[in-house]
């Protein structure tokens, strides 16, 4: 069997992570290693289980680095010896099935070379008991924007826009072909979308495996996300600088929408319009 690694990178969330905890203790087959990459957070450390590697990462100037914890988290995962790397958003609760699932699916010679994610149920929030973790998998009802085949079926991705980094995973050989994270990028947004693109253009199939299901915990959040107005500014014009095309036009639309951004259209730049007219 495949020698497997769950990585999360965390900054904060500490409720969130001991309930992804409870969730990988119960899962059906336990990962062989579990990364936990504390961003600037030294309070991880503390309550990370006896099990588990902490890496430590301190912030950067312009925002958390997301894309480097990720590409240390996978270099302490491969250090140890693992074959199969499994990225799970802090956010996230395994399924039962969730290890085993990537697991079955990489060790499928003709998936061997793909990036697989799993389906993901956005939870509402919980009551005062926290969420039933040992019966979680009753709750799922995958998000619609992504493709969710049923457990034990497997479905090709059209197009790299739809990888996700709540959850998927890889061998060490494909993480090695694609080269991990952009650094390039801080801070939030774009980073996921490029390593999709990279897995593209190195020929990399994007595979969805209905049995890796997640369920992320509810918290609060903004829609377009203007606390993340600044990162992803800069990060859109980092992803276009190498893509030539934008990412995350959604919220670029609706930023402009609002008076808060010009650009990021066509090639004219996307920059953020302060003071605000």
């Amino acid at each position: 069997m495949m020698r497997t690694a769950v990585i999360t990178i965390a900054h904060g969330r500490h409720a969130h992570l001991r309930a992804q905890q409870e969730g990988l203790a119960l899962s059906a087959q336990a990962p062989d290693d579990y990364i936990i990459v504390a961003m600037d957070d030294p309070e991880i450390r503390d309550m990370a289980p006896p099990f588990a590697t902490v890496v430590d990462v301190p912030s950067m100037p312009l925002g958390l680095p997301l894309s480097r914890a990720r590409n240390l988290g996978a270099a302490a995962a491969i250090a140890a010896g693992a074959e199969l790397l499994i990225f799970l958003d802090v956010d996230c609760i395994p399924g039962q099935s969730l290890v085993g699932g990537y697991a079955d699916a990489a060790g499928r010679p003709a998936l061997g070379r793909s990036l697989l994610s799993g389906p993901v149920t956005y939870l509402d929030p919980h009551g005062v008991d926290g969420y039933p973790i040992g019966t979680i998998g009753e709750l799922d009802a995958p998000h619609p924007a992504r493709p969710a085949p049923a457990p034990g079926e497997l479905a090709r991705a059209e197009s790299p826009d739809l990888f996700w980094s709540l959850s998927f995973a890889l061998s060490v050989e494909t993480w090695g072909t694609i080269g991990g994270f952009c650094e390039e990028y801080s801070g939030y947004g774009g980073e996921d979308t490029d390593f999709g693109y990279m897995a593209a253009s190195c020929g990399i199939d994007l595979v969805w495996v209905g049995a890796a299901r997640a369920y992320h915990q509810w918290h609060e959040t903004s829609t377009p996300p203007i606390q993340h107005l600044d990162d992803i500014v800069r990060n859109a014009n980092v992803f276009f600088s190498r893509w030539q095309m934008w990412p995350m036009r959604g919220w670029l639309d609706e930023f402009r929408a609002r008076g808060l951004v010009t650009g990021g259209v066509g090639t004219e730049p996307a920059r953020r319009r302060w003071p605000r007219e």
